[in-house]
């Protein structure tokens, strides 16, 4: 039979600390808010390893007392809240007293504080439960915090710990998410010795948005202040034609304090319903402020969550906050307001409603005069009746309202179009005029060595007689390709072309219909699987700036040699923005911006060692967009040459997507469909 017995202390701290802590991220976020919360103005943040040996947080905040530090070690001991009532009331970020108490449960630390009244300042250390006596020193005003081989006492949760590079890119968001919930406090953080962010702390929400993300997402958002139902939402959105790939950059704040929150986020996509395209995320950083005891924020162990008694009035206030903000940029002409529930008794709101189009003032109907008596004319023979759809309208004589049979006759009044930012165009790259020969290199993508061999110098094929290359020319569809024969198709003719899209084609007595975007797409991504394409690189004449989330920047940078492989050369000197200096020469035309951001998606999907599905997924999407495309012009010798590799390489029969390349008819078949055989 089992007996029931109260843990011991050194267990029971573990275990609590377990869910407050899980990474070096939650430590630094639980004594940041307590600097903040401190009244700090200036916050360092340093570490190493990604944390997970040395960690150090100093502020200049109020300090402690000589004799509260070991009590602030102590289990819920807090000076935030003091009664129950207080939990009603909580404005700041911290108040369950568990966030010291947690970290030296599992790690090694040293805290120096003064208070500016103190002569002297207090050092103390602590490692699990095990501390030493106070002690005097010397230290500035302020707090600083030294932590030290985090889960050193719980090696079962060390070995889940992810790279140093992961650890320290989630304490990187999390230091970005509160300089900008607290753009009024200074930051710094310094990775391995490097300074990577330092913000100002002028108290201007722009500024703290340009540190964190760049001028380049600063430069695409709009305000927004909205007050409605005792909620006012503030901030800054991006305009829709700059969305996202992910909701990587959809920041929301409650009095102050980030929050991950599924109805603002629905509210925020609600918004800008048919206005970002199929797979694209709107951005924001809103600021919500509500009286504190309509949310409850002790509901996650890190805080990270909070509920809402009323979640329909914080969805409102958010929709029509962002609706207000994109009408007032210019961004929509009108939106029809849906009527909420209002407390009874209350007047319901009006909403002004610009007109799209002002109705032109009535004419005033003149006095019609008698005229004077004629004699009564000959009638005339009546005309043949006109067809009631081309009977011509006369305005002056038609009533104000339409019938609804000649309103598709009547021009339709658009409202003058917003002015629209149209992106800078994607930097170019030329094509040489020499053109590329199949390579039957065996060796995989996914296996390479650290630093690739150079590649041989590039000779073009020999010079044949055939007219100029045409506006649609792509390299791999050339006179040139070497074609391995079948006894399959043998002898192929290119008849012409069929839709600007079909090659039709006859080998022997077979008719062949060829689709040429899947033929070359497919083409495309084999010779990609297997040639590497930096021999096909070109520098471009201005490098592609690209905003990346810290994650998806990793795992471009830890995959260097890949992309340099692939035919990019990326500068990684901006984080988190990566510079693509180089593309492969095929890559005209096309929009570098979303084909890197795809790239770092996969790349992040597929972690340091990217698995065959990812990386076919990337080479997938190349193929597919620097393919031959529908209605390109193409010479007949590039549709020759297309014709000849489908139909020599038995492994061309459908796409990377797994749609068919050809289909096959024989004279046989033909003659029967016009009933020449039996």
């Amino acid at each position: 039979m089992s007996v029931i017995s109260v843990l011991d202390p050194s267990v029971s701290e573990l275990i609590a600390a377990g869910e407050v802590i899980e990474r070096p991220a939650s430590v630094i976020k639980e004594l940041i808010e307590n600097s903040i919360d401190a009244g700090a103005k200036h916050i360092i943040v340093e570490i190493k390893n990604g944390g997970t040996t040395f960690m150090r947080i100093t502020d200049d905040g109020c300090g402690m007392a000589r004799e509260d530090v070991p009590t602030a070690f102590l289990r819920h001991a807090t000076s935030k809240i003091a009664a129950k009532a207080d939990l009603d009331t909580i404005l700041t970020l911290g108040f369950r007293g568990e966030a010291l108490a947690s970290v030296a449960a599992v790690s090694r630390v040293t805290v120096m504080t003064k208070r500016p009244e103190d002569e002297y300042g207090t050092k103390y250390e602590i490692a699990g439960m095990d501390s030493a006596d106070p002690e005097d020193c010397g230290c500035p005003d302020g707090t600083t915090l030294i932590i030290k081989d985090l889960f050193f006492n719980v090696p079962a949760r060390r070995k889940f710990m992810k790279r140093d590079a992961a650890e320290g890119n989630a304490v990187f968001q999390i230091l970005q998410k509160i300089a900008i919930s607290h753009p009024e406090t200074a930051f710094k953080f310094i990775r391995d010795n490097k300074l990577e962010f330092h913000s100002d702390g002028n108290g201007e929400l722009l500024t703290a948005i340009h540190a964190v993300y760049g001028r380049d997402f600063a430069r695409d958002l709009i305000p927004v202040d909205h007050t409605q139902n005792g909620i006012r939402v503030h901030g800054y959105t991006v305009k829709p034609l700059y969305s996202k790939n992910n909701r990587s950059f959809q920041n929301f704040f409650v009095n102050s304090r980030y929050v991950r929150s599924k109805a603002c986020s629905v509210a925020l996509e609600s918004a800008y319903e048919n206005m970002v395209m199929t797979g694209k995320f709107p951005a924001c950083v809103l600021m919500l402020e509500m009286p504190p005891d309509t949310l409850d924020v002790n509901i996650h162990p890190a805080k990270a969550e909070v509920r809402f008694s009323d979640e329909k009035k914080v969805v409102d206030a958010l929709y029509f906050a962002l609706k207000n903000a994109m009408l007032g940029a210019g961004l929509i002409y009108e939106f029809q307001m849906p009527k909420t529930d209002w407390h009874a008794g209350a007047p319901e709101p009006v909403y002004e409603q610009k007109p799209l189009v002002e109705e032109p003032p009535q004419p005033v109907p003149e006095p019609v005069r008698p005229e004077p008596t004629k004699p009564e004319p000959v009638p005339a023979p009546e005309p043949a009746p006109v067809p009631e759809e081309k009977r011509p309208l006369e305005p002056a004589s038609m009533p104000f309202g339409l019938p609804k049979d000649v309103m598709p006759s009547i021009p339709r009044v658009t409202p003058p179009k917003p002015a629209v930012f149209a992106p800078s165009a994607p930097p170019k790259v030329a094509i040489s005029e020499g053109k590329l020969l199949d390579i039957d290199a065996e060796d995989d993508l996914e296996e390479f060595p650290e630093q690739a061999p150079a590649p041989a110098p590039y000779t073009p094929p020999p010079v044949q007689a055939v007219p100029p290359v045409q506006p649609g020319y792509h390299p791999s569809a050339t006179p040139g390709v070497q074609t391995l024969d079948t006894e399959e198709f043998p002898d192929v003719k290119v008849i012409g072309e069929l839709f600007s899209n079909y090659i039709l084609a006859q080998s022997g007595e077979t008719f062949i219909i060829i689709d040429k975007h899947a033929a070359h797409e497919r083409v495309l991504f084999e010779r990609l699987r297997r040639d590497n394409c930096k021999q096909y690189q070109q520098m471009l004449l201005e490098p592609c700036r690209v905003l990346l989330s810290l994650d998806e920047y990793t795992a471009m940078e830890e995959n260097a040699a890949l992309l340099d492989r692939l035919g990019f050369a990326v500068d990684f000197s901006q984080r988190p923005y990566v510079l693509t200096t180089a593309a492969p020469v095929f890559f005209e035309g096309l929009n570098l911006d979303e084909l890197v951001q795809e790239i770092a998606h996969n790349l992040f999907l597929g972690k340091i060692n990217p698995q065959a599905h990812i990386l076919d997924d990337m080479l997938h999407e190349m193929a597919c967009k620097s393919a031959i495309r529908a209605n390109d012009r193409t010479s007949i010798e590039e549709l020759q040459a297309l014709a000849e590799r489908v139909c020599g390489d038995e492994s061309i029969r459908h796409c990377p997507h797994g749609r068919p390349v050809m289909f096959t008819m024989t004279k046989y078949n033909l003659e029967r469909q016009f009933r020449r055989r039996v």
